[in-house]
């Protein structure tokens, strides 16, 4: 039988340029299966050495992580079996529950996004040495609260991307193969915004390609948009922690609040189940608790029973 490791070679080749799969699946992909390889000295293994490496996660990793792990070796392993190379996946009789906690998404208050942003644009000075970095980083702020853009499709951004005369962003879902969705850039400010962007860091796109580029001219990195936010931050709330990924949450959160259907926003956001977007309600349903707690109109009434038995 192939080794394994010449297998997951084959396997992840064709995930890329085969499935057309994006590269930071293709790289988690990758970690996970090397993983399971070292784990199981390049055997095959049975139902006896999975159960063995469930177990090991579970002492290892956490329940989302387990899942995702367990996820792609199962997916490997399919594939090896439809091909004709497996004559027996042991994960046709391997059942796994793996519960994980619900987490509910942490989302920033509306009053610190506004204040990030003023941050962000009160220190943009056009004919300052730092002008064109403090314009890139607005857009980076404005376009992951206004559209839901996951961090690796914000980096991804290329002119192809862009359809600024439509109002809009043309995009692959991160993951899903040559699966385009659409989003919309809602606003005629952000619409004037981008174009202002666009015709500053021209030569810049022409030659990279990208949209978002560094100091060096270079796309922007995942670890570049947490420096920009942290820096904003800073001036803001220095004891707050902030993550790209909660402008996403905060983005759907806002959507849901302000009654879209959730359906469009499972559109926007790029989810192919309607129950990854379903979290956002339980995030809703608690921030219509607290607010119906604060405006009700028996709140401001206050009444005793003392002296009245």
């Amino acid at each position: 039988m192939e080794k394994m490791t010449e297998a997951i070679a084959r396997y992840l080749e064709d995930c890329e340029l085969g499935r057309k799969l994006s590269a930071s699946t293709v790289k988690a992909y990758r970690i996970d299966l090397l993983q399971f390889s070292r784990f199981t000295g390049g055997a095959w293994g049975d139902r006896e050495l999975l159960n063995r490496y469930v177990k090991h996660l579970n002492q290892t990793f956490a329940p989302r992580s387990v899942k995702r792990k367990l996820a792609s070796v199962r997916a490997f392993y399919q594939e090896r079996e439809q091909s004709g190379l497996l004559k027996e996946n042991p994960f046709q009789k391997l059942h796994l529950r793996i519960q994980s906690p619900q987490q509910i998404p942490r989302v920033i208050p509306g009053q610190m996004v506004r204040d990030i942003l003023r941050a962000a644009y009160d220190a943009y000075q056009p004919a300052a040495p730092g002008g064109r970095q403090t314009l890139r980083d607005i857009v980076v702020l404005e376009l992951l609260f206004s559209t839901g853009l996951r961090v690796s499709e914000l980096c991804a951004l290329t002119k192809a991307s862009f359809r600024l005369e439509e109002g809009l962003l043309r995009l692959l879902i991160d993951g899903k193969g040559r699966k385009e969705r659409v989003v919309q850039l809602a606003t005629p400010e952000l619409l004037r915004l981008m174009e202002t962007y666009c015709r500053e860091f021209s030569g810049e796109i022409q030659r990279e390609g990208s949209i978002l580029l560094n100091r060096r001219g270079r796309p922007l990195s995942p670890q570049s948009v947490r420096r920009i936010i942290h820096r904003y931050l800073t001036q803001v709330d220095p004891s707050s922690h902030i993550t790209p990924h909660m402008f996403r949450h905060t983005f759907a959160t806002a959507l849901l609040e302000a009654g879209v259907d959730i359906r469009y926003i499972q559109s926007l956001l790029g989810h192919s189940s309607i129950s990854t977007t379903q979290i956002y309600t339980h995030v809703s349903t608690r921030q219509q608790t607290l607010l119906l707690t604060e405006k009700h109109p028996r709140a401001g009434m206050t009444f005793s029973l003392a002296g009245r038995g």
